[in-house]
């Protein structure tokens, strides 16, 4: 599955930014951190994608902001806060919904191991 592929790959990127960086900075600056290192792996990705929604009929065009969409296949959220919370989760699952993508990664820097900041959801529409 691509979308297994491209999240490894991200997930890769992103611990080398946290290794580099280390946590409590802002999410901006993660932020820019992981598109020059996505630009350095030579992964491909969208950066503050504005994604519309449709409400019974009423188009509105930039609902939101995904931070990243990488290969076409995956929404990237980034945190740097104390936690995730399931609000951040529901975020995320929105994004997916209105995208049209599967597989999306949330990904919270304010962590001492960035491996327990990251929680990968699946939109099993």
């Amino acid at each position: 599955m691509e979308e297994n592929r491209t999240s490894g790959r991200l997930i890769g990127a992103a611990i080398e930014v946290h290794k580099t960086l280390g946590p409590g900075l802002l999410e901006s600056t993660y932020q820019r951190c992981l598109a020059h290192e996505l630009r350095l792996r030579g992964i491909a990705f969208e950066q503050e994608v504005a994604v519309g929604v449709n409400y019974k009929g009423l188009e509105i065009d930039g609902a939101y902001r995904a931070d990243f969409i990488v290969s076409n296949s995956l929404v990237v959220e980034l945190k740097s806060t104390d936690r995730i919370e399931p609000v951040h989760k529901a975020q995320l699952l929105t994004y997916l919904k209105w995208s049209r993508l599967n597989v999306g990664l949330l990904i919270n820097f304010n962590v001492r191991v960035l491996k327990s900041g990251i929680c990968r959801i699946v939109n099993s529409k």
